[in-house]
């Protein structure tokens, strides 16, 4: 019998054995990495779902409101109407239309049609769309009804609009119509569209007949992919060249807008795609490789979710700034009403007092007192950008130049100062004066923090930054920046800290004095020239503040001749509005002693209704700003459309950048800030009236 047979016909299993456990070893961790990378598959999808929700969401209701503000514009258009307010076949109409036009949020052009569909007037020389593009019809619209026009562009023009129709009935002896408002179809995204979350993103809005009415890197987003109204809120979907989608939208009842936001799977997934090739690489060298496909994953995510907290903690920042901003420019506005009442009657008194008498002595003082208060209060609105600075443009090497040379001659013992100065010419429009103050500010603040001494640096470069970014304390868009750097050496800044750095009125010095208001007026002063700033710094580490500053291209304006002294007025008659009966009897008398011949108004309505009776009674007009029923520049805005062309002398506590525009929108000729000097006052009554 032949032994061997059993073990040529059944080989020892044992041999088998390690290749089993190997092959078992390998299909756990195919069945570990498998499990991993599906939870990461579904972690991605459901994260960039609920963003596009999100921006959906946003976007849908910054559109309702937006259509609602020009539906509103219309609905009071459509009164006038019935009221007989606004004329409809007289010369004045296209003045008229054009004033409410320029009233309405994202409306530029009017037009108002017959009931016939006929053109009546219009805003601008520019025929209305076509009338068979409005969904509904706008013969089936009912009275106070509106409708949405397909995109057109206007003869002559480049940039695609969208009509809103709105149906007006017949009353009192008006046929009734139609009134139909242009809006720039871009402007339907609002500010979202410039903020799409990756380059392949895509925003549209449709009509509920597939239409498409605006949109952002469109591609194949339009009528032609069918189902994009009916779909649900979040849904992928393959379009028509083969590729897959993850598709949000959400609905706009009240007009019939549907609002889209795609991006592509294969873009969406990328970062996926890429765990799954380091986990395939993490099979092939077993255990070692996969700890590090893992470790990498989790470092990623950890990064992700570092800076989505750190933006978290940077818009609380600056919504709470805002707040505090807001909050100290109308305490500041209503301080300087009580300023401007001391400093003019201080300023007549100390005239009518003996010279080097007590009395003029005293009233010198108060004088005194009442500019370190104005000083305080530009102070807080340098913080909450309402100070009416001036705009120039100016170099800003000089400006740091000539702090550093005042800030050498009272150093501390064992301070040394650094100068790092790499951007000559470089130029910044605005207020020079903002700049020196807020490089001071943050060279003795950084002085202070070192109270044993060491180095303080001031650096200046010219920095371009190509995407946006988030700093510690504000965001910064995409842009050609200098950027001014303040590095010390001193005790640093703790977490509790920075969360309250730039707040007005904050101190981290205790009792050793100081008003908290200087990282206040930098924060203020940056925000005021479109910046940002950045803050790196850790307990016992010193700190580094930089400034993000917009580059100017434009050139330096030459520098005028000094100015001749001021005349006296000749008895001019001057109207003064101010709801303020304290600072009215002030300019009487204020006014009277410059030589004019003032006529004051408590109230706007009234004195409106002086000047357009008899305009040619007064030279000139002198208003405050913020007064109930009728602002100062909604009184210039008008007296331009009445066709009255006298100077407007805008007087106001509470303005900068915004103000200075809706000056210039309204035609205000000059604006003053408030406590009004007298010598100010006269220089520019003198340059005004003839």
């Amino acid at each position: 019998m032949n032994r061997s047979t059993p073990d040529t016909i059944f080989p020892p299993r044992a041999s088998g054995l390690p290749w089993l456990f190997a092959l078992a070893l390998w299909l756990l961790l195919v069945a570990v990495t498998s499990l991993a990378l599906w939870q990461l598959h579904r972690s991605a999808l459901e994260s960039q779902g609920r963003e596009m929700a999100l921006l959906s969401l946003a976007l849908t209701d910054e559109l309702d409101r937006g259509l609602q503000g020009a539906e509103e514009g219309l609905q009071a258009l459509a009164l006038e109407l019935g009221r007989r307010r606004l004329p409809t076949v007289d010369s004045q109409t296209v003045q008229a239309l054009q004033t409410r036009a320029a009233l309405m949020p994202l409306v530029t052009t009017l037009w108002l049609l017959d009931k016939d569909q006929a053109p009546i007037a219009s805003s601008e020389a520019t025929a209305p769309p076509d009338l068979q593009t409005f969904l509904p019809r706008l013969d089936s619209l009912a009275e106070g009804a509106t409708a949405l026009s397909q995109p057109f562009v206007p003869a002559g023009g480049s940039q695609a609009q969208v009509a809103l129709a709105f149906r007006v009935g017949a009353v009192h002896g008006h046929p009734g119509g139609w009134i139909v408002a242009a809006m720039p179809a871009n402007q339907l995204l609002g500010a979202f569209g410039v903020a799409l979350p990756a380059a392949d993103a895509r925003m549209a809005i449709f009509r509920r007949d597939g239409a498409l009415l605006a949109g952002v890197n469109v591609g194949l987003l339009r009528a032609g992919e069918a189902g994009l109204a009916q779909r649900p809120r979040l849904a992928r979907q393959r379009f028509s060249d083969g590729s897959e989608h993850l598709v949000g939208s959400h609905r706009v009842p009240r007009y019939g807008l549907d609002v889209v936001v795609s991006r592509e799977l294969a873009a969406v997934l990328q970062g996926w795609r890429g765990a799954l090739q380091l986990a395939i690489a993490a099979l092939a060298f077993l255990l070692v490789t996969m700890a590090a496909a893992v470790h990498f994953v989790t470092r990623s995510e950890r990064q992700r979710l570092a800076a989505q907290q750190a933006l978290q903690v940077q818009l609380a920042r600056t919504s709470r700034l805002e707040a505090l901003g807001a909050l100290a420019g109308g305490v500041s506005h209503d301080f300087n009403n009580v300023l401007a009442g001391i400093v003019g009657y201080g300023e007549m008194a100390q005239d009518a007092a003996a010279p080097g008498s007590a009395q003029a002595r005293h009233l010198g003082k108060v004088l005194q007192a009442a500019q370190r208060g104005q000083l305080l209060i530009e102070r807080i609105l340098s913080f909450s950008r309402g100070g009416a600075r001036t705009s120039a443009v100016f170099e800003l090497e000089p400006v740091v130049e000539e702090v550093l040379t005042l800030l050498t001659a009272s150093l501390r013992p064992g301070v040394v100062l650094e100068r790092m100065l790499a951007a000559p010419g470089a130029r910044l429009r605005g207020d020079a004066t903002q700049v020196f103050e807020a490089v001071m500010n943050l060279c003795t603040n950084a002085m202070q923090a070192m109270p044993d001494g060491g180095m303080l640096s001031v650096q200046l470069e010219r920095r371009q930054v190509t995407t946006p970014q988030v700093l510690s304390h504000s965001p910064l868009p995409a842009g050609d920046y200098l950027a001014l750097g303040v590095t010390d050496q001193g005790v640093g800044i703790t977490p509790e800290v920075m969360e309250h750095l730039f707040e007005p009125f904050f101190s981290a010095r205790g009792t050793q004095g100081g008003t908290g208001l200087g990282l206040a007026v930098v924060f203020g002063v940056v925000a005021e020239f479109g910046g940002g700033i950045d803050v790196d710094s850790l307990p016992g580490q010193g700190a580094r503040f930089t400034l993000y500053l917009p580059e100017c291209t434009d050139a330096v304006p030459e520098s005028t001749a000094a100015s001749t002294p001021v005349p006296a007025g000749a008895g001019q008659r001057l109207l003064v509005v101010d709801d303020e009966p304290g600072l009215l009897a002030l300019a009487q008398e204020m006014l009277t002693g410059l030589g004019y011949e003032p006529v004051c108004f408590d109230d706007a309505g009234d004195a409106l209704q002086a000047v357009t009776e008899a305009p040619q009674r007064y030279a000139a007009v002198i208003t405050d700003e913020r007064m109930p029923g009728l602002s100062g520049t909604q009184f210039a805005s008008t007296l331009r459309a009445r066709s009255l062309q006298l100077p407007v002398v805008l007087v106001s506590g509470y303005g900068g950048a915004l103000l200075a525009r809706r000056a210039s929108d309204s035609g205000v000729t000059r604006v003053l800030m408030k406590p009004l000097r007298r010598d100010e006052l006269a220089r520019t009554l003198a340059e005004l009236v003839p």
